[in-house]
């Protein structure tokens, strides 16, 4: 029975998931999402409440998701805005879930372990910077917020107007790269 519940939990997230991604929680229909998940509105209701609290549930899970699955090395941030580029290609309804949580859930608190892992990575630049291993002229929270921008390019929110995606996969690495090499004051 418990394993029956789980399934039919997961049915409703993936279901929710795309539903959102694609309609935002505005134009998200409950009966769309359970006819996709192959269960009843009542289901739906009694394991989350209600399609708010859903969309709290979706959005959650999948930015815990990319805190776990993109690690930041203060030594290559080049590298990690590459990484993310690639999860972002790969995970196109990820950026779209964030954009919805920011135009219509904007007061909803992110999870803790998002939190959590934006300070460390925070930290983790911040003590890079201290040591002298990468420029310290820019706060580390902002530089970290810079490297996730870059790596938006040429995503959902964002796309390219044509062009190839590997080129521009290496183009926001050697931006990223180039803003790291820059010293304030230079000018381009």
């Amino acid at each position: 029975m418990a394993r029956s519940a789980e399934e039919t939990r997961r049915k409703i997230l993936d279901a929710a998931a795309d539903e959102f991604a694609r309609y935002g929680i505005a134009g998200a229909r409950v009966d769309r999402i359970t006819t996709a998940a192959g269960v009843n509105n009542a289901l739906l209701y009694r394991y989350f409440g209600g399609k708010l609290e859903l969309f709290d549930v979706v959005y959650s899970r999948h930015v815990v998701e990319i805190v776990e699955a993109v690690d930041l090395d203060p030594e290559d941030l080049p590298g990690y805005v590459g990484r993310l580029y690639d999860y972002y290609q790969a995970h196109p309804h990820v950026v779209r879930l964030a954009a919805w949580h920011q135009l219509e859930r904007p007061e909803h608190v992110p999870p803790q372990a998002v939190h959590d892992a934006q300070a460390q990575k925070a930290e983790r630049i911040a003590r890079a910077q201290k040591e002298g291993r990468i420029r310290a002229d820019l706060p580390a929270e902002e530089l970290r917020d810079l490297m996730v921008l870059l790596s938006l390019s040429n995503g959902p929110l964002a796309p390219a107007l044509g062009g190839d995606p590997a080129l521009r996969r290496a183009t926001v690495v050697a931006a990223a790269r180039a803003v790291l090499e820059a010293r304030s004051g230079e000018t381009g």
